[in-house]
C-alpha cells in the first residue's frame, strides 16, 4: 500500500510538473533565407538588411558636425572590371531651398559623381578574386554652416560590368 501510495505521488507530482512547465513554455519563430550569387557578377552588402533602411546620419553636439555611412561590399566579377556612378546629385534636404546638405559618395575610395561616363572602382584582377571594398557617404558642411531642421535625401548607386577589354 506505501508502495502504491508512492506511486501515485509520483504520478500526481509529474503530472503537475509537466503542466507547469507548459505554462511556461515560449516559442520564437523567425524566418531565414538565403542569395547565393552568381559567380559571374555580384555587388552585395557585406552585412544584409541594412540597405532597404534609412541610414541616420547622427549629429555630434560638440563639434557640431554629422556621422558619415560607412558600409561594406562584396564584389565580383569574373571577366572585367567594376564600374560606377551615381543616379543623380546625392544630398540630404530639409524642403527649403538652399539649405541642402550635399553628400560625397566613394566606393572603394574613389569618389562618384551623376557623370555619365561611369567611373573605374574595382580593377579587373581584384574583381576576377572578389574582394571587400568601402562605401562611404560623408556630409559636406555648406557655408554657414549645417541649419537646423530634420533632412533625408537618397542615394541612388549604378553599377555595371566594365566591357571586356576596356
Amino acid at each position: 500500500m506505501i508502495k502504491q501510495s508512492a506511486v501515485v505521488a509520483a504520478t500526481a507530482i509529474t503530472a503537475l510538473m509537466s503542466t507547469l512547465a507548459g505554462a511556461a513554455r515560449e516559442e520564437q519563430v523567425f524566418e531565414v533565407s538565403l542569395t547565393i550569387p552568381t559567380r559571374a557578377f555580384y555587388i552585395l552588402p557585406a552585412e544584409p538588411g541594412w540597405i532597404h533602411q534609412a541610414q541616420r546620419l547622427n549629429w555630434d553636439y560638440p563639434t557640431s558636425n554629422l556621422s558619415s555611412v560607412r558600409k561594406y561590399f562584396d564584389v565580383r566579377h569574373d571577366t572585367s572590371a567594376i564600374e560606377a556612378r551615381l543616379d543623380s546629385a546625392a544630398y540630404l534636404s530639409n524642403g527649403k531651398p538652399g539649405e541642402e546638405i550635399a553628400l560625397r559618395v566613394s566606393f572603394n575610395h574613389v569618389v562618384l559623381s551623376p557623370d555619365i561616363r561611369p567611373r573605374l572602382v574595382v580593377s579587373a584582377a581584384d574583381a576576377a578574386v572578389g574582394t571587400r571594398v568601402l562605401l562611404d557617404i560623408e556630409p559636406q558642411k555648406p557655408v554657414g554652416g549645417y541649419r537646423p531642421g530634420d533632412y533625408s535625401g537618397n542615394v541612388l548607386l549604378l553599377f555595371n560590368a566594365r566591357a571586356p577589354g576596356e
